[in-house]
């Protein structure tokens, strides 16, 4: 966590809420930056940051909960505007000698909001607004110097202030959308009453952060694993515009790529870029170690560890290279780039106290640094997926690259249930393809988060001309999503389902039938490994 000094900041206390990255991109949007932090940073690292103005997130704990997590009171001290949201409003009111109770009613869901007092949150919005509520305990006294601005039904401090201390509270979750004019009241917070300038800008931020990672390598050298995602592309046309040639990628095919992706890649880096590009063809060292290979999560870390092999191998020649070229500048490769981003950062770190259950490997956290004792440079590592597609624009990047959908690490290994072999990857290519040129096609490919084709360890009796079949299964997986984090199905137009279905049955060797996955997430995960 570093200090940002030169711009409007707001922290958020993490408390555990579902809703914690949702806060930090309406903030965000509003052009300020945000950062989240743990609940349970002290009062003197807080004022060291030197934020506008602090937000303490919802939770699912009661204040009254043995181990509920708890704040430093300091932190109501610091002269820093605070808005408290559902239990960061029950801890504030907690803390500084207001009463809460369990009031066995649940207030779940669509409300509306009374308002009165005339309170700078509401600045603009009305006398009532239509809001969203998620909350078991309730504040039913309030501390001193506190009074109510807002009331609903079920709550007679659904929104409360002490304007003296410049601290807010709100019982309802203003951040979802469920709230619809909730970015209203969070611009009020930010603009009027933390008085933050709209300084946060993907021009500044790429500015900023070339000059960080200048000042970081110094004259070094850089070596980053491009992999032809939105988050290493971006990550190195950064890097190429902050250090030129000091940035040397490494491609590696592992062969579980998508079709041409490795033409695709090589165009655009090597011949428009022109980055010093790196291609290793490893395909058959991984398909020889994944033969009969069937559990995902083995599958997943064999793919990971056989990467690092390769990379540490691409790393060693190309200082080999360097050497016969007469570089003999600095002994090698010190720093290792990383497309990691912030919500890699929040959730790796395990901020809400307890580590979450894992349920797939991250691959971009951890892994190689430890292995090959390289510095990290991750340029990214404060942006949003939304945010980082910005810059890739700004940098120049191509829409394919720029708005191409996310792709596992371990690639068509985890789309293809069972043993991955070269017959299985071929139909699944085969079928992928068919699904991203008809999604392109009927113009649907940018509106939707993912859209790809599975391939089942199922086999069925089919039909095809007067012979019988007994032949593969494909499962189309489309979703639309906002941050990948929950997910829907995509209700995509009959005749668009047909047409892919048809065109795979017909155009695949070894498929005779198509599945729809209407599954959302959660329970399900985008990904079916």
């Amino acid at each position: 966590m570093a200090a940002r000094s030169t711009h409007s900041k707001i922290l958020i206390l993490d408390f555990g809420s579902q809703y914690t990255q949702v806060i930090a991109r309406r903030i965000r949007e509003c052009q300020v930056y945000s950062e989240i932090v743990r609940f349970d940073t002290p009062a003197r690292e807080i004022a060291a940051l030197k934020p506008n103005g602090l937000i303490l997130s919802g939770g699912p704990a009661s204040v009254y909960d043995k181990g509920a997590p708890q704040i430093d009171p300091q932190i109501f001290s610091l002269g820093i505007p605070v808005l408290g949201i559902c239990y960061g409003l029950m801890l504030m009111a907690h803390r500084l000698g207001g009463q809460v109770v369990f009031t066995g009613r649940r207030e779940y869901g669509a409300g509306m909001l009374h308002i009165r007092n005339g309170s700078e949150l509401f600045e603009g919005l009305g006398n009532q607004l239509d809001v969203w509520n998620s909350h078991g305990d309730e504040v039913t006294a309030l501390p001193k110097g506190f009074v109510a601005v807002g009331t609903t039904e079920g709550c007679d401090f659904a929104a409360v202030e002490d304007r003296q201390r410049k601290l807010y509270g709100l019982q309802f979750h203003p951040e979802v959308a469920h709230t619809p004019r909730g970015r209203e009241i969070l611009r009020n917070f930010v603009y009027h009453i933390c008085h933050c300038a709209m300084d946060w800008t993907m021009g500044s931020f790429i500015e900023e952060a070339c000059a960080h990672v200048r000042k970081q390598v110094g004259d070094q050298k850089v070596v980053l694993g491009l992999s032809g995602g939105v988050d290493s592309s971006v990550t190195a046309a950064l890097l190429h515009k902050a250090i030129g040639n000091q940035l040397t990628c490494i491609f590696v095919n592992n062969g579980l790529l998508r079709a041409r992706e490795e033409e695709i890649v090589q165009r655009v880096f090597g011949e428009n870029f022109h980055v010093r590009l790196k291609y290793v063809d490893a395909s058959d060292r991984f398909l020889a170690l994944l033969k009969g290979v069937t559990d995902p999560e083995s599958k997943r870390k064999l793919i990971g560890n056989e990467f690092i092999e390769v990379f540490q191998h691409a790393t060693e020649e190309l200082l080999e290279e360097d050497r016969k070229n007469g570089d003999r500048k600095h002994g090698g490769y010190k720093f290792l780039a990383q497309g990691t981003l912030y919500p890699d950062v929040i959730e790796s770190v395990s901020i809400r106290g307890n580590p979450a259950q894992v349920i797939k490997s991250h691959h971009n956290v951890g892994g190689l640094p430890e292995k090959m004792h390289f510095e990290l440079v991750e340029p990214l590592r404060q942006l949003f997926k939304d945010e980082v597609r910005q810059a890739g624009l700004q940098l120049g990047l191509p829409k394919e690259i720029v708005y191409r959908q996310p792709f596992p690490g371990p690639g068509l290994a985890v789309r293809i249930l069972g043993e991955v072999t070269p017959e299985r990857l071929s139909i699944l290519r085969e079928a992928d393809t068919i699904v991203q040129s008809e999604m392109e096609a009927a113009d649907w490919y940018y509106k939707v988060w993912q859209s790809f084709a599975v391939l089942l360890p199922v086999q069925s009796v089919g039909v095809m001309g007067d012979q019988r079949t007994y032949e593969n299964t494909i499962v189309l997986r489309i979703v639309e999503s906002q941050d990948g984090m929950t997910a829907d199905w995509v209700r995509l137009p009959y005749e668009l389902l047909a047409r892919i279905s048809s065109r795979i049955s017909n155009e695949v060797k070894g498929v005779n039938r198509v599945c729809y996955d209407i599954s959302s997430k959660p329970p399900s995960t985008i990904e079916w490994e």
